[in-house]
């Protein structure tokens, strides 16, 4: 049995909450101890279970997932489980998570798919596989099982107004076809939540493991740009079709990357990372994907007022507020139109003059809103699509992220005219200049050329690992590698001649993060590099002495970062 901390106590018992456990059901080797181990590392309670009918046990009790080897199943009487399923409400729908041998997905296993069949809400998942994947699964199934469990809720308030309704229309005849109208509503309206839940969930589920695969895709474009860069070092100049090619290669793996970026943006539930930005250079450089987006049948103008200050904005959920909001836009013009995304300076409000802020405008020709369809615009699971065309989820994600950067969302429509969205979003603070003989604020100095250093890399992909080394080789510097925490620290404290410890973040057993602090109780000032796919890996989260080098990145990426931390030390070094 294995424990971890998840989802709200219950209340008389001071621990998790028994309806948002995963149970875990592998009767084969280590995979039940190594699922419940990564599960207590990403804060899920895990409980072990023995067989088919333990499993029925404690589903009763209360789960919030349950992850199952296939074997579990093969040859098992499952009648019992799949009448239990059969038998949930009508707002349940429990998530299981299969682990399948490699090949043994339901489109080429006949025996996966069956089991699709009785389990319903399944998600495969090929062995062997990333420990982030599983954990990414596994916190898609149990958001989806919580908002089960806040349909209930709604489900339960619809049956008491329903109760209320009853017993008020006992008395007044004149009443009852009021209330019968009104109790009529009620179901069409928890009808229309229930599926646009459900349509919630898949495309909640459809980030998630967006996310993972975008995870694993960044890190083998890491390996392609860098090994790119480095043989195009080596192959002699002058030969204007290796040129062509390398650049090519290059280019592709570039767009590659920037299209990873936008899938774990997509992907990631995260605090904002306020910054400033530059909005004009943001909104031009999505012009492509915008167009791409709207179709042949929609015309894009975007106009930029010149010399604007940045915007404190987190950039990556701007671009996808915009996107959504183009996205709505076409979906409104459907035999096509006119879509004009303007930035400007917003007038002061009154009582706020002191505050400035900058106005992102989205205005299209379509068919437009009306009152009440504006009034609920941005409510959470309101959409006037059809089922299965959006979640309801679009606007009031734009909305949120405007609102908890300090500006607002305001919407114009009419009928027949075209809807406005309006963005607002506070300027960034004015720099403070530094004063005579005094280096600007975070400067560590120009950092000059880098010595030759002994740097130890951690990483426990060997692609990865191999790629960094002769990037690393090739600015000069000695590599002294580990595939793992433990190794690298009985590396690091037999070799005092390591000066700088670069590592990855995600890693089994022991984190980057974890390995970065265990050293620095070896080394003190020890200089670290933690490098990332993640994208919600936030800044923040990070002590302000351990930089993020974000994957992938270039040789010239990775040689500016030792740079820094090696700069940053030997200043540290010198005031003290």
């Amino acid at each position: 049995m294995s424990r971890g901390k998840a989802g709200p106590a219950t209340p008389g018992t001071g621990g998790p909450a028994a309806s948002e456990r995963a149970l875990v059901l592998a009767p084969m080797g280590r995979d039940a101890a190594l699922a419940g181990a990564l599960l207590q590392e990403a804060g899920i309670e895990s409980l072990t279970v023995g067989g088919v009918p333990a499993l029925i046990a404690a589903l009763e009790q209360g789960a919030g997932l349950a992850v199952v080897a296939e074997e579990a199943f093969r040859g098992a009487d499952l009648n019992a489980l799949a009448a239990r399923l059969s038998a949930q409400p009508p707002w349940s729908d429990f998530p299981f998570v299969l682990l399948t041998g490699r090949g043994g997905g339901p489109e080429r296993n006949p025996a996966a798919a069956q089991l699709w069949s009785v389990l319903g809400n399944v998600s495969f998942l090929e062995r062997p596989f990333h420990p982030t994947t599983l954990v990414s699964v596994a916190r898609a199934a149990l958001r989806g099982r919580r908002r089960q469990y806040e349909a209930r809720a709604r489900l339960e308030e619809v049956r008491q107004a329903e109760d209320a309704l009853r017993q008020a229309n006992e008395t007044l005849e004149e009443r009852v076809a009021a209330r019968t109208r009104a109790l009529r509503e009620e179901m069409a309206e928890r009808e229309r939540v229930e599926a646009q839940l459900r349509q919630s969930q898949k495309v909640e589920a459809i980030g998630q493991l967006t996310g993972g695969v975008a995870h694993d895709f960044n890190n083998l474009l890491m390996a392609v740009l860098g090994n790119l860069a480095l043989l195009k070092k080596r192959l002699p100049e002058g030969d204007p079709r290796i040129d062509r090619l390398l650049e090519g290669a290059q280019q592709g793996a570039q767009r590659g990357a920037a299209l990873t970026h936008r899938l774990l943006a997509f992907a990631r539930r995260q605090d904002l990372r306020p910054e400033a930005v530059d909005l004009a250079a943001l909104i031009e450089g999505m012009g492509e994907l915008l167009r791409r987006s709207l179709g042949p049948r929609v015309r894009l103008r975007i106009e930029a007022a010149q010399g604007l200050p940045p915007a404190m904005a987190d950039s990556n959920q701007i671009e996808l507020a915009l996107l959504n909001l183009a996205v709505n836009a076409r979906d409104a013009m459907p035999e096509g139109g006119h879509l004009t995304i303007t930035l400007d300076r917003a007038a002061p409000d009154a009582g706020a003059a002191s505050r400035r802020y900058l106005r992102l405008r989205v205005m299209d020709t379509g068919a437009g809103m009306d009152e009440a369809t504006l009034a609920r615009a941005v409510e959470p699971f309101f959409s006037t699509k059809p089922v299965g065309q959006g979640t309801g989820l679009g606007l009031s994600m734009v909305h949120g992220v405007a609102r908890q950067l300090g500006g607002d969302l305001r919407l114009t429509s009419r009928p027949g005219s075209g809807t406005m969205a309006e963005i607002l979003l506070p300027a960034a603070p004015r720099p403070q200049p530094a004063t005579e003989g005094e280096p600007a604020r975070g400067a560590a100095g120009p950092i000059g050329a880098t010595p030759p250093s002994r740097i130890l890399l951690v990483d426990d992909d060997a692609l990865i690992a191999r790629s960094t080394a002769d990037m690393l080789e090739d600015l000069g510097h000695t590599v002294v590698a580990a595939d793992n925490a433990p190794m690298a620290l009985a590396l690091l404290e037999g070799d005092p001649r390591v000066s700088l410890l670069l590592t990855d973040f995600a890693m089994p057993g022991m984190t980057g993060l974890e390995l970065a602090l265990a050293a620095r109780r070896l080394r003190p000032g020890l200089p670290v590099l933690l490098a990332s796919g993640f994208a919600d890996l936030a800044e923040g989260t990070l002590p302000a002495d351990l930089p993020r080098l974000a994957k992938p990145y270039c040789q010239a990426q990775l040689a500016e970062s030792i740079a820094k931390a090696l700069a940053a030390d030997r200043v540290g070094a010198g005031g003290g």
